[in-house]
């Protein structure tokens, strides 16, 4: 576990999430992260919105946004609940994942590439590409 981990581990502390500015990571002390999370590449520039959670074994990538949708409207006046990403999950440099209304869920084992807009739910191990992303194939190293 490198140093930006370490500090996404303690980000309850207020200390550690200014320790992250540097890097410009934000990701709220509130939210719910797995086991075994790893930003790769120090994970520059992650942002990630308050009502999301991360399974275990998720891998992401510098760059990389996790939020709603509809960013433009009040969170009171929002149909987004909640965005939850699986197990196994790997966010490549530079995508977007940004939840509609109610729940969106990523699956276990999803592949998002790198500049992907990822805007809607996934099945598992599936592989998202493209502005907007769509499915392009599927996983068969986790089976």
């Amino acid at each position: 576990m490198g140093v930006p981990e370490k500090l996404v581990a303690w980000r309850r502390h207020r200390w550690a999430r200014l320790a992250l500015m540097p890097l410009n990571i934000s990701i709220p002390a509130k939210m719910e992260i797995g086991r075994e999370f790893r930003l790769v590449h120090y994970g520059m520039g992650t942002v990630i919105y308050p009502d999301v959670t991360i399974g275990d074994r998720v891998r992401i990538y510098h760059q990389v946004t996790i939020g709603r949708k509809d960013a433009h409207v009040s969170r009171e006046d929002s149909p987004f609940e909640r965005l939850v990403i699986g197990d196994d999950v790997v966010l490549f440099p530079g995508c977007k994942v940004l939840g509609g209304a109610g729940v969106t869920r990523i699956g276990r084992g999803t592949l998002v590439g790198a500049n992907a807009v990822l805007m809607n739910s996934t099945g598992e191990n599936e592989i998202w590409a493209g502005n907007p992303a769509r499915l392009v194939g599927h996983r068969r190293d986790l089976d």
